[in-house]
């Protein structure tokens, strides 16, 4: 009788660490299937925007008086929320001059752990949505030479593009007019939607966006000249500041392409009339559009690299620091922000709520201030007009750096906006807008 209880009570103690086992893996099963997202690192907001000189003297004093306004502008951005590292190698060119794209095995990488994770839904995580369709055939035909391209008409208006006494003695006006000349500009639900999400500021970690800030494009807006040449050209840089560039012939071509495709539109053509009767820039229109490519498309250094950056580069595409933490500067662009949401390298965490209450923005807002990550890196603070063509924010920016100083308070439309410049010599070291309510 006493072996038999022995045995009873050896399979009860038996029964009973099986259990324990089962919780076990449950308690660990439930553990992988938490959140992965991290908490944003919040801190002491950088200058990372502005250019810097070679002079230090000259640096602490730029840096001491635009310290204020940088609160705004953090082109600046925190440290990645996660602690991984994304490689950039996959930009850097070979001998024949050919461009390599990310280094997509990370990211298939992570997809897959996403997939298989046992059939558990991950808690926190983002829906995915379905990749961007983008028609980009015709992008190639920009790399040939120029007995081969075919432009849009010359572009006609209806109205005058000579500028009036009162835009050329007020800069608002002047951009103001810009903004009314802007035919190409999207209207939002009818060729674009947009969800804002949620607000929150600067220092907040939590990610206040469920999904992607763009719920759809049309695809017929990548058809239009201006904006399907503007998009051949995001591909063209390293998004590593302070790698030195190499410009190919063809990559040159398409820069040309785009310039001549802007100038037959009215933007550009009140640009030159603009700086022309201000005795900026030549009458003759071909001089001209020199004049802005090398404004645009020069390289200059950038972070202690010489032909490391351009105009272009900073403001539309955006660029990533590489020594001591990892940043993002740049990036203003709406269509960049677009096609590199739809690869999924940006994630969209939210907007920055404005200064006055009452003034939250909506699906028909043209002017954000938002915060995203770029592969993996915050950008705090990043403002951007959406829906504009590629023709207006080349003719804003250009007439600001040229007509006005590092704060130009101008009306475009609906809106109160400081257009911030910030030189570099001679050249555009960065340019964008910020909303003023």
């Amino acid at each position: 009788m006493e072996g038999l209880i022995r045995g009873l009570i050896d399979v009860a103690i038996g029964g009973g660490d099986g259990g324990g086992g089962r919780d076990e893996e449950n308690e660990t099963r439930d553990e992988r299937s938490r959140s992965s997202w991290a908490q944003v690192v919040s801190g002491e907001q950088d200058n990372d925007d502005r250019p810097h000189g070679h002079n230090p003297t000259q640096r602490r004093r730029q840096e001491e008086s635009q310290q204020e306004d940088e609160r705004w502008e953090v082109s600046g951005s925190r440290p990645s929320r996660k602690p991984h590292k994304v490689e950039y190698g996959g930009y850097e060119k070979d001998e024949a001059g050919e461009r390599h794209g990310y280094n997509q095995n990370e990211w298939n990488r992570k997809e897959q752990e996403k997939e298989n994770n046992d059939g558990w839904e991950t808690v926190g995580r983002k829906p995915q949505r379905q990749p961007h369709k983008v028609q980009m055939d015709q992008w190639q035909g920009y790399k040939r030479p120029p007995s081969e391209q075919v432009y849009s008409d010359e572009f006609e208006t209806g109205t005058s593009v000579e500028p009036s006494e009162e835009e050329l003695a007020d800069l608002s006006q002047a951009c103001n007019r810009l903004w009314q000349l802007d035919l190409n500009r999207l209207e939002p639900g009818k060729d674009y939607q947009i969800d804002c999400g949620e607000g929150k500021k600067v220092y907040q970690k939590a990610d206040m966006a469920e999904g992607s800030l763009f719920y759809w494009v049309s695809e017929d807006i990548f058809r239009r000249p201006t904006f399907s040449r503007f998009c051949s050209l995001l591909d063209n840089y390293n998004p590593n500041a302070g790698c030195k560039e190499v410009v190919t012939s063809e990559e040159k071509q398409e820069q040309s392409a785009f310039m001549e495709e802007i100038s037959r539109t009215a933007p550009i053509k009140y640009l030159h009339k603009y700086l022309s009767l201000k005795g900026i820039v030549s009458e003759n229109y071909q001089d001209f559009k020199r004049m802005i490519t090398k404004l645009w498309f020069d390289l200059y250094g950038r972070g202690g690299a010489s032909g490391s950056s351009s105009a272009f580069e900073h403001v539309f595409v955006g660029e990533i620091k590489q020594h001591g933490e990892q940043e993002v500067t740049g990036f203003h662009n709406w269509l960049q922000f677009y096609l590199e949401e739809g690869k999924g390298r940006v994630d969209y965490q939210g907007y920055i709520l404005p200064r006055r209450r009452g003034e939250t923005p909506d699906s028909e807002t043209q002017l954000l201030t938002i915060q995203f990550e770029w592969n993996g890196i915050l950008k705090s603070v990043s403002s951007t007009l959406v829906g504009v063509s590629p023709e207006f924010e080349i003719a804003l920016y250009t007439l600001c750096f040229f007509m006005g100083g590092e704060d130009n308070y101008v009306q475009l439309g609906p809106y109160s906006v400081n257009i911030k410049c910030y030189r570099f010599g001679d050249k555009i070291g960065s340019v964008f807008p910020i909303a003023e309510c």
